[in-house]
């Protein structure tokens, strides 16, 4: 049966085309591409889509912008397989992706998610390695893992080291929980956790199929500038904490309460602030 790749889209024309010619050169080929427009003013995406007459593609525009979290659920709304992807237009499946955790899913058949090996690259394609993701690839599991309850919450507490568009999600068991409404930077590390807590398992192996864009136009970065993300995970740290507690998880509300990657994520964009500061403020040379 076909996976679907959701990809909500609004940004770099380019990476776009470049994201979804990576999905169409999948050698598991049996896939069903949606793209999701949130109205993005240039018709160009839409017409060069058209233009590949592929039946594996097929294009929606939301009729107004819907935002992150609107997109993401709209896209889940679209969904039509028993898996899918939530793929991001600047990502790139490498040829191997599909079949990888198409293969996974079949062998862990209850499974919420799938969460494959991933290589970081920056806009020009070129691999980097950003503190967050170093300390995301410590926090990973060193080999293939399967995680469900507690001991998912706690990991993912520590910090979340999956990429959301790299997860291959069971349909069945998103749509119960579902994307919970109000966050941006945290709504896909919210839907991990609520699986665990219903019951969901997660499985890893570390064998990279898929490239993830970091750069700084992305929404986590540009709110991290300007605080609102931090904000943001400090209130549904705080939440989730209450939660564990009253759930009787001892180990993951601890967690929670520490929220130890997300702090530090925050001390060195404050420190990475006042260096820019200072920068500015110097006299030329």
């Amino acid at each position: 049966m076909p996976i679907d790749v959701m990809m909500p889209f609004y940004g770099d024309v380019a990476q776009f085309q470049q994201a979804v010619t990576s999905v169409l050169g999948q050698r598991d080929g049996d896939l069903r591409l949606v793209v999701v427009d949130d109205c993005y003013p240039d018709p160009q995406p839409r017409e060069w889509l058209a233009a590949l007459t592929d039946p594996r593609v097929h294009y929606v525009r939301n009729e107004t912008n819907l935002g992150v979290n609107g997109n993401f659920r709209r896209c889940t709304e679209l969904v039509e397989a028993d898996h899918f992807v939530v793929m991001g237009c600047d990502d790139v499946m490498l040829p191997d992706y599909l079949g990888t955790v198409r293969t996974l899913a079949a062998r862990h058949a209850d499974a919420s998610v799938i969460a494959p090996g991933v290589e970081v690259i920056d806009d020009h394609d070129r691999p980097v390695r950003p503190l967050g993701d170093r300390i995301k690839s410590v926090l990973s599991p060193g080999e293939p893992t399967v995680l469900s309850g507690e001991a998912m919450a706690t990991s993912l507490y520590r910090g979340n080291w999956t990429y959301f568009p790299s997860l291959l999600w069971r349909t069945a068991p998103v749509r119960e929980v579902g994307f919970r409404s109000g966050l941006e930077i945290v709504l896909d590390l919210a839907l991990l956790v609520d699986l665990a807590a219903a019951g969901g398992s997660l499985v890893y192996d570390p064998t990279v199929v898929f490239r993830y864009r970091r750069h700084d136009a992305s929404v986590s970065s540009v709110q991290a500038v300007d605080g609102r993300r931090f904000a943001e995970e400090n209130d549904f740290f705080a939440g989730e904490a209450r939660r564990c507690a009253e759930r009787g998880w001892p180990r993951a509300a601890r967690a929670a309460r520490l929220h130890a990657t997300s702090r530090l994520n925050h001390l060195q964009s404050r420190v990475a602030g006042a260096a820019g500061r200072l920068r500015a403020a110097s006299p030329a040379r």
